[in-house]
């Protein structure tokens, strides 16, 4: 048993796979910190929490600048070292946003960290497919479970230190060590997956030949209205909760943390889930499910007792949604760095234009609209998954 351990963990497609889960910790923390620190973060800058949407705007902007020069890099060079750099930036970055006392300084931040962020999401992705081709699906749920763990994570450390006279700070600073601790460890990794094309000409099992841009453009779609509903509603629920007196603080701390904590619990189960069913079996399910949820949520709006089962069942529900749709769309389509990160463009897009909208739209009206723009997001996503049904190719087409 240990000698078989042993070769396990030297096992060179295993480690590199744990530290693109390493790399995707970092990123669930550090997407999430930023939904419970937005009132102190706007006291800090001397803000109004609609003027605060727009670190949504800029972390996004810096996210698809990252993601489009992302899969023309990966596919030139070795992809390691590249994450490896790019997290000990962003890990520096971290360190400076509680230090921060003017606004337009903390927006460039967070355009730099988001870049940086942007390379490392296409590269784990893009390269996880590299190194296990058809047989990713499981891992790729995985990936995505290690990102909703961090997620979990991080308003949890926030509500730990909320109520400490700058407390917030340390959240971020500890985020920073530990995301500099995965930095070093990429550059640690020996080698990088090679796409599958590179051998020999071979392609992905099950996918088409010639590139059909419909299915990118709906793939791309997909990920857009997804990514937009989930950052929408994690990003959000705190200040939907307090502003409307449904929780303390610290209590919204912890509904965004048992939010989070559904989430990640729905990711893990979907790994197993990965290998019974099929991909268009998984959407279906997981889409109707948060759409019912959001309904009961619209209904019955003002009760903090519905908003928890809110937080914990769109949660739930939405965790297998992201990784089985770009899993649907590596099985469809013969992922080069470059049409990997035209599709992850629909994720940071997504991660921005929404989020922003929310604040605009709190600021003006009131925070229950955030909830309906949730549900027509959701709505949106389960049109461009049609789209991506019916763009599929009929029959897998022999590899060469």
């Amino acid at each position: 048993m240990f000698k078989k351990l042993i070769a396990f963990t030297k096992n060179g497609a295993i480690r590199q796979t744990f530290g693109y889960y390493f790399l995707f910790i970092c990123l669930g923390l550090d997407m999430a910190i930023v939904g419970p620190t937005l009132p102190a973060l706007a006291k800090q800058t001397g803000s109004s929490l609609g003027r605060m949407g727009l670190l949504f705007l800029a972390g996004s902007a810096g996210y698809t600048l990252g993601t489009m020069i992302g899969g023309r890099i990966f596919d030139r060079v070795r992809g390691h070292p590249i994450m490896g750099i790019a997290q000990l930036f962003v890990a520096a970055l971290i360190v400076l946003v509680p230090f921060t006392p003017w606004f337009w300084l903390l927006l460039a931040i967070l355009v730099c960290k988001g870049l940086a962020e942007g390379l490392i999401n296409t590269g784990a992705n893009t390269l996880l497919v590299w190194t296990h081709v058809e047989k990713v699906g499981p891992f790729m749920n995985g990936l995505h479970f290690f990102f909703g763990l961090g997620a979990f994570l991080s308003p949890l450390l926030v509500a730990q230190v909320v109520e400490i006279a700058g407390g917030y700070r340390w959240a971020f600073w500890a985020l920073a060590a530990f995301a500099a601790l995965v930095g070093l460890h990429m550059l640690t990794l020996s080698g990088s997956p090679q796409p599958a094309y590179a051998d020999k000409g071979k392609t992905v099992p099950g996918a088409q030949g010639p590139i059909s841009y419909p299915l990118v453009i709906a793939a791309m779609l997909f990920l857009f209205f997804y990514v937009g509903a989930e950052i929408t509603f994690g990003g959000w629920v705190y200040t939907y909760a307090v502003t409307l007196n449904l929780a303390s603080a610290v209590g919204a701390a912890y509904l965004t943390s048992v939010f989070w904590l559904a989430f990640t619990i729905g990711r893990l189960l979907s790994i197993p889930a990965a290998t019974r069913f099929t991909p268009k079996q998984i959407i279906s399910a997981a889409l109707f499910s948060c759409l019912s949820i959001l309904t009961i949520g619209i209904i019955f709006a003002g009760f903090g007792a519905v908003l928890w089962v809110l937080a914990i069942g769109l949660g739930f529900c939405m965790a297998p949604i992201w990784p089985t749709g770009f899993t649907l769309a590596g099985q469809s389509i013969n992922l080069t760095g470059r049409i990997s990160s035209v599709i992850l463009l629909g994720d940071s897009l997504g991660g921005m234009i929404l989020p922003t909208l929310v604040g605009q739209v709190i600021e003006g009206s009131s925070p229950r609209a955030m909830v309906y723009l949730v549900f027509g997001s959701l709505v949106l996503n389960l049109l461009a998954f049609a789209g991506m049904s019916r763009l599929r190719p009929v029959k897998p087409l022999p590899t060469t």
